[in-house]
């Protein structure tokens, strides 16, 4: 129990943070790079918030009890897939970094909006936002995210081993073979890029209470940076490197904050030795460390030579 109390918010923190990674593996399955996850995380933590503090909702909260936590988590999923599909269509006709910088526009429009409303509070936000079922410390917020990162991993395999996972693959290989056999572009990376909205604003309305505190630095183009490097350092072909990316460049300057303004430089530096150095991530450097090294073969030996006077 010290260990948790210790420890315990930064266990969750490296839980939340790589589901967050895992937000953008779900398009990169289909070769799209999009950094709108932050976009849909302040979406999904603002209606968690709104719901919990507005006088409008001291109703529905009444009524609910704790179950009002639960229906913040599907509000904010189904507010994030809708939101992913009417950006998704138009955006998702765009590749590479021109979907990149589609997708980082948008995350800042949602930005400015939500400095401008009331209803978000505006530049400072909202506060004082209850913790989920009456939680009294924060590590305990383990038994949320925790199961959420199972059931995202299996869903994940289960994708990955269905017939759309091999369409995603397909279309991540060759968008236009895929779409000669038959496979749809536009359908499946729409439906990718809308189950990593659905997760990220899911992540955000637990993320809300969790914090206590939401604003519109929640949802800002460093966040997008800092979720695509979770998914590029961990390894983006892999459904654990987002995870694993996550868990470690969030943890990285907790663990080495005795070091004071150092651990930012060797923060910064894991990040640049990583890039350089593992262009396939931490797990794709970890598969081929596993690999069997194929057995030399022998040399052949030259055929014996002929006598000079048997020669035809």
């Amino acid at each position: 129990m010290d260990f948790l109390q210790t420890y315990g918010f930064l266990i969750v923190t490296m839980l939340q943070q790589g589901l967050l990674g895992l937000s953008l593996y779900f398009p990169l399955m289909a070769g799209q790079l999009s950094l709108a996850s932050p976009g849909f995380y302040a979406l999904g933590g603002y209606i968690a918030a709104i719901m919990l503090t507005s006088p409008a909702f001291a109703g529905w909260r009444d009524a609910l009890g704790g179950w009002i936590f639960p229906l913040t988590w599907v509000l904010a999923a189904l507010a994030s897939a809708l939101l992913g599909v009417i950006v998704g269509v138009p955006a998702l006709r765009l590749r590479g970094i021109y979907l990149a910088l589609a997708t980082i526009a948008f995350v800042q429009i949602l930005q400015v909006v939500s400095l401008n409303l009331d209803i978000t509070g505006g530049a400072v936000g909202l506060f004082g936002i209850p913790q989920a079922f009456g939680f009294e410390d924060r590590w305990q917020y383990i038994w949320i995210f925790l199961p959420l990162t199972v059931l995202v991993l299996l869903f994940a395999r289960q994708l990955e081993r269905s017939r759309v996972g091999r369409a995603l693959r397909a279309i991540r290989e060759d968008e236009l073979a895929a779409d000669a056999v038959g496979i749809s572009p536009t359908r499946y990376k729409v439906l990718a890029f809308v189950i990593g909205a659905a997760l990220a604003g899911i992540v955000g309305a637990m993320s809300a209470p969790f914090l206590n505190t939401w604003n519109a630095r929640q949802g800002t183009f460093d966040a997008s940076i800092a979720f695509l490097a979770y998914t590029l350092i961990g390894g983006s072909r892999s459904l654990w490197g987002p995870l694993l990316g996550g868990a470690l460049l969030s943890s990285l300057p907790e663990l080495l904050r005795g070091l004071a303004d150092w651990r930012l430089v060797i923060n910064g530096l894991v990040l640049v030795v990583a890039s350089l150095y593992l262009p396939q991530g931490i797990v794709g450097a970890l598969s081929k460390l596993r690999r069997p090294v194929p057995p030399k073969r022998p040399p052949v030996a030259p055929p014996p030579a002929l006598p000079l006077g048997d020669a035809p």
